[in-house]
């Protein structure tokens, strides 16, 4: 057997949850310098996890100023942006050293992370997402072909809107916890019709909620699965939310996700409102270390 030409130092975060073995992981790569992106992405496909993210350590007066460089890959493809890593990545830079502040470079510019302790309560990370982006608006009766669900299953009050903070997501309010709880979406008929009309995923929601302090449940169709927390998806929807009235600007509100997954999560979410625009989106939560170890290859 051939010598291992490279040992990479990775750790595994569960993020949105405070708890070990909830939330969604993520595998974090602590020294990615030298990889070739056909690496990055033959990695990732290896953690086989929603994503995984590399470190591309620089010098200090560069970190300072322009944050630190990272880059995102899902098992099939590299994103600009992405919530749970996002904040995973800065929990695992921020480390013991109780900085304030953390500044990720991403494909999509920097994202800051602040973080808040609070003495007996686990350390809490807000990430302050770029200002949304909102597309079309859409008829009920196109989703509902798309997605195999029936017209009558959406939210009448609330409109299905594409949202960006980074990645554009289809944000999409559902009746009732019954129709998520069972909810069973065309995947191919999905991708197909979002192909078409600026999306990338569709964020299903609801207003009846698990947990009575959540003001949404929620749950996304993630290429061959489910993804058990989505941050961008989250960001997206604090500001759909603002923009629809669900929540008030500047009012921290929790989404819960993952629960059908048996990978509860809570992700906190605001927005803000400036002349009439929704700014300032920020999507926080928790993350506990669970693993470390080394890959070689």
């Amino acid at each position: 057997m051939s010598q291992p030409i490279r040992r990479l130092a990775m750790a595994q975060w569960d993020v949105f949850s405070a708890r070990p073995l909830e939330g969604n992981s993520l595998a974090v790569f602590s020294d990615g310098r030298g990889l070739t992106d056909c690496e990055m992405q033959s990695l990732a496909k290896e953690m086989n996890l929603s994503e995984t993210t590399f470190i591309l350590p620089r010098d200090a007066e560069t970190e300072r100023e322009h944050g630190v460089r990272v880059r995102i890959f899902t098992v099939q493809e590299e994103l600009p942006f992405a919530g749970h890593p996002t904040l995973g990545t800065a929990f695992a830079l921020r480390g013991q050293t109780g900085a304030a502040k953390v500044d990720l470079q991403l494909n999509v510019g920097i994202v800051p992370v602040h973080f808040e302790d609070r003495a007996g309560a686990p350390s809490f990370g807000e990430m302050t997402q770029i200002d949304p982006t909102f597309g079309m608006q859409h008829e009920r009766e196109a989703v509902a072909r798309a997605t195999g669900l029936r017209p009558q299953d959406f939210d009448e009050s609330l409109p299905i809107q594409t949202v960006s903070t980074g990645v554009a997501f289809t944000v999409t309010p559902i009746k009732s916890l019954a129709v998520m709880q069972n909810l069973q979406v065309d995947l191919n008929r999905a991708a197909e019709y979002l192909a078409k009309n600026a999306g990338k995923f569709f964020y299903f929601v609801t207003r009846e909620t698990v947990d009575r302090d959540a003001r949404l449940h929620a749950r996304m169709p993630f290429y061959n699965g489910e993804d058990p927390a989505t941050g961008s998806a989250a960001g997206c929807t604090a500001a759909w939310m603002v923009a629809h009235g669900v929540a008030k600007a500047d009012e921290r509100v929790l989404i819960e996700q993952g629960i059908e997954m048996k990978r509860p999560s809570r992700i906190f979410v605001q927005a803000s409102r400036s002349d009439n625009r929704v700014v300032n989106v920020r999507v926080g939560g928790n993350s506990v270390e669970i693993m470390q170890g080394e890959v070689f290859f």
